[in-house]
């Protein structure tokens, strides 16, 4: 897609408007909550901007005085997503990464990660939505390029020495499994939420854990590092 492309769809899901009065802040914060406790009751297929003006008891027309269309405020959401996720890895980036074990990485790593799935409401349509509708595409490529960066920047602060390709990989494969099984603990509760982490922080140790303090991967001799 061209960026001209990207940016007229982009400029189709903005607001109609950035609410600057705390009223009109507060009523787009109550159309983005409504849609996630929307998304989980009815799902994706039959969430409609006239649902949602229902459930708000509000007219049609005053959910478009914020948003658009229905894509406009699944986008919105996504952004509001991505800025907690964004905080998040950042606050664990502040932290003494070097002086954790890969185990202690992990276990803070899947605390943060796991907090931010669960705080969003109807987290797995939203999801969903931003890798299949079009005009949400934009979002899940920003989703992966944002916690692969946090990640090799953090594998490197870790002592994995292994080429950047190599840490891309890892890190594309440590955002791959979590994020799968991330958002089938969010839907679990108590001990069966609890077994299903500590089987991913099991699984995590045994994809990084031989690669720490590699500087050059067996099997890799013919891939030219960049």
């Amino acid at each position: 897609m061209s960026t001209a492309e990207q940016k007229r769809r982009k400029n189709q899901l903005a607001p109609r408007r950035e609410p600057v009065q705390a009223r009109a802040r507060e009523r787009a914060r109550q159309i983005l909550d409504t849609t996630g406790r929307l998304l989980e009751q009815v799902g994706l297929n039959d969430l409609t901007t006239i649902l949602i003006a229902k459930e708000l008891g509000v007219s049609v027309g005053s959910v478009y005085h914020y948003f658009p269309n229905k894509h406009a405020i699944l986008y919105a959401m996504g952004e509001q997503w991505l800025a907690s996720l964004t905080e998040r890895l950042d606050e664990l980036a502040a932290s003494e990464l070097e002086q954790l074990s890969l185990e202690a990485f992990l276990d803070e790593l899947l605390e943060l990660w796991l907090s931010v799935y669960r705080e969003q409401r109807g987290l797995l349509p939203l999801v969903q939505a931003m890798w299949g509708i079009p005009e949400l595409h934009e979002l899940d490529e920003r989703h992966d390029e944002l916690v692969i960066n946090h990640l090799v920047a953090m594998f490197e602060r870790l002592g994995f020495a292994c080429p950047p390709n190599e840490a891309n990989r890892l890190a594309r494969a440590t955002l791959e499994t979590c994020h799968a099984i991330l958002l089938v603990i969010v839907n679990q509760q108590g001990v069966r939420a609890q077994r299903t982490r500590d089987d991913l922080s099991r699984m995590l140790m045994v994809l990084l854990e031989p690669h720490r303090n590699e500087s050059r991967p067996s099997g890799l001799d013919d891939v030219e590092a960049p």
